[in-house]
């Protein structure tokens, strides 16, 4: 199963850190928040991930076009050539990435709908590039496949200032943008969705395509969105606040660290 992952955004309430890179790459103790959120699914044995890439996407491709010198100790061997020795490679060297362009300013349908031409199998999992969770991604597939509709969501239940998911049972009756400084009653989008292939068809065309408008909007209407609810730990990467608290919370207790 492949991995959509959302990091085309341009993370404008963390200006102090995505001035100068995408918020994916915003580290948390010394590791982008992207690869946090990839190493959360290469635990449960996901290691294929497709990319969405808008805003200084560069970043991102430079990156993993030089995952091994960032993450490994190597020599570079100046009288051969600059021929570069690994001498220690990282556990994600089973992981395979792909890199989608699709654009600067353009939405979050648009950019699924264009990361979609690589899913190949029935069923993709699609999340944003900017929260980690301990959600436990093997009993949300399965939650998945017995509810056996088109489009599976987290719902998570965050101290938070969004907006929020009506439900009905495990049905979403209706989606609902984030907001701001809302109390929270219902659980809210949490992402870590599963959807079958066919979702893709029911996306639009167009850049100004909003995930959490028409396409949702679609799946709600003909009671197709099942909600999965997480009420453990969840926690976006949204404002500089939330960037300090992650930090501080690697350095103490990570609780999405589920991984060895």
């Amino acid at each position: 199963m492949k991995v959509i992952i959302l990091c085309g955004g341009m993370g404008t309430r963390l200006r102090e850190e995505t001035e100068y890179k995408p918020k994916p790459m915003v580290e948390i103790g010394g590791k982008p928040i992207l690869w946090h959120i990839m190493r959360q699914y290469a635990h449960f044995g996901i290691n294929e991930f497709i990319l969405a890439l808008g805003y200084k996407g560069n970043y991102i491709r430079d990156y993993f076009i030089n995952y091994y010198r960032y993450n490994s100790d190597f020599t570079v061997d100046l009288s051969n050539n600059g021929d570069i020795q690994v001498h220690s490679r990282p556990v994600e060297e089973e992981w395979k990435v792909t890199l989608v362009e699709t654009g600067e300013e353009t939405m979050t349908g648009y950019r699924t709908k264009c990361a979609g031409k690589y899913i190949t199998d029935g069923n993709f999992m699609l999340t944003y590039g900017d929260a980690v969770s301990n959600v436990n991604i093997e009993q949300l597939l399965l939650f998945h496949q017995e509810q056996n509709t088109i489009g599976t969501v987290t719902g998570v239940y965050p101290p938070s200032r969004f907006g929020d998911l009506v439900i009905d049972n495990n049905f979403v009756k209706s989606f609902k943008e984030k907001l701001k400084d809302t109390q929270i009653t219902n659980p809210i989008n949490g992402g870590y969705f599963v959807f079958k292939k066919e979702f893709l068809d029911l996306i639009p065309d167009g850049e100004d395509i909003d995930l959490e408008k028409i396409p949702m909007e679609i799946l709600t209407s003909r009671k197709q969105l099942s909600i999965y609810r997480h009420e453990d730990f969840w926690q976006c990467m949204d404002t500089y606040r939330d960037y300090q608290q992650l930090n501080k919370s690697w350095k103490e207790n990570p609780a999405w660290k589920i991984w060895e």
